[in-house]
């Protein structure tokens, strides 16, 4: 047996107060009686003598009390045994929606495969805390949640085409994640962790010195690398998602996209400059995403505090519930026994006169008519 609130078992001292002061009452009681007057006079003159139900009454009282200190308390049996996931690991994935994320080497589209399963990593790590930054020339953060389909909802109603400003701004978007990382406070306390997806390389700013900055912080950046050497053309997609043709530079020439040597070994920096980092190359037709899953997966099993735990089952309805049947007995339980009343009813006036006259002897005439008064005597010598 177990209890939620063991705190409010200090209650049961309140039954016990009251329990005295019952006792204390009764005590006066019978010492207002002495001094009443004669005590087995005055208890003769009484119908009955409440001491004994009154006794039970204070019984029912503090013994009701009672219980609903310890249903308050929340009585709770063990039941099974759950696993409990590590709730110590914040995520914050940065996912790339560069326009060229729409190549179709990943099937039906790298940023359609990315989406799926980064969702499916979220659902997968239970217990882990996720943030968002959707990037391209511009990140756009969503802060850390424990609501893992929030994040999923928000990569899931984006795509590259509402991304206002075009580029891959990795820097940009690392800077992003740390920054969500240490607004939260609890972070600080976590293992944290930033998943870059990208299929490029940062011409713009330093990712690398961000990448050094955020691992001095003891923060862990995985990176997964989408698309590789070989170049794959970007299909242009209408406001409904369908393909309307393909992208084209100035000259008209078709655009691809494909990640140089440079690039590659610049992604790979990212990932080196932190503590425990790794670099996912996608291999054809895969975005490696769920490489990284099953390693944060194994982390969270092994290193990060996950746990059995004993399920309880609260039962503080069957001590509130007999509470409440006591109260109901004390209510109906009356000081004295009930009494019946039986009203006496005289007998007729007729049928009493008859039976006087049955009962009454023959010489009993005269005195009578003796008993009878002089005016009636004088009309009957009157009328002879």
């Amino acid at each position: 047996m177990n209890f939620a609130a063991p705190w409010y078992l200090l209650g049961t001292a309140f039954a016990a107060l009251i329990g005295l002061l019952l006792i204390l009452g009764g005590l006066g009681v019978a010492r207002a009686i002495k001094r009443f007057g004669d005590e087995d006079r005055v208890k003769a003159l009484a119908t009955a003598d409440p001491a004994k139900r009154r006794a039970w009454k204070g019984v029912l009282l503090v013994l009701a009390t009672a219980l609903a200190f310890v249903a308050a308390a929340r009585p709770q049996y063990g039941k099974g045994t759950r696993l409990v996931p590590a709730t110590n690991v914040d995520v914050v994935i940065a996912l790339d929606y560069s326009k060229s994320m729409y190549a179709r080497d990943v099937e039906p589209s790298r940023i359609f495969r990315a989406k799926v399963e980064v969702a499916r990593l979220i659902k997968d790590l239970e217990g882990a805390r996720f943030g968002a930054v959707a990037f391209a020339g511009e990140p756009m953060g969503f802060p850390l949640t424990a609501d893992g389909a929030a994040i999923a909802q928000f990569f899931r109603q984006l795509d590259p085409n509402d991304m206002p400003i075009g580029g891959t701004a990795i820097a940009r978007a690392l800077d992003q994640a740390n920054e969500l990382l240490k607004r939260d406070p609890k972070s600080a306390e976590h293992r944290r962790i930033i998943l870059l997806v990208t299929d490029g390389e940062d011409l713009e700013g330093y990712p690398l010195s961000v990448a050094q900055a955020i691992g001095a912080q003891g923060t862990t950046i995985h990176v997964v690398q989408i698309g590789g050497r070989t170049p794959e053309p970007i299909p242009d997609i209408g406001p409904d998602g369908s393909v309307i043709g393909w992208r084209t530079d100035r000259q008209g020439r078709p655009l691809t996209t494909e990640l140089s040597l440079s690039g590659e070994q610049q992604l790979a920096a990212i990932a080196q400059a932190t503590p425990g980092g790794q670099i996912i190359r996608a291999e054809k037709g895969t975005t490696g995403i769920e490489t990284i899953a099953a390693e944060l997966r194994r982390q969270m099993k092994s290193e990060l505090s996950e746990r059995v735990e004993t399920v309880y089952a609260d039962v503080y309805f069957y001590p509130l519930g007999l509470a409440i049947l006591l109260l109901i007995a004390e209510v109906f339980l009356k000081d004295a026994p009930r009494r019946r009343f039986v009203a006496v009813r005289p007998e007729p006036a007729p049928r009493r006169a008859a039976l006087l006259g049955r009962a009454r002897p023959p010489g009993d005439a005269g005195l009578a008519a003796a008993a009878a008064p002089a005016g009636e005597a004088g009309g009957q010598h009157a009328a002879s």
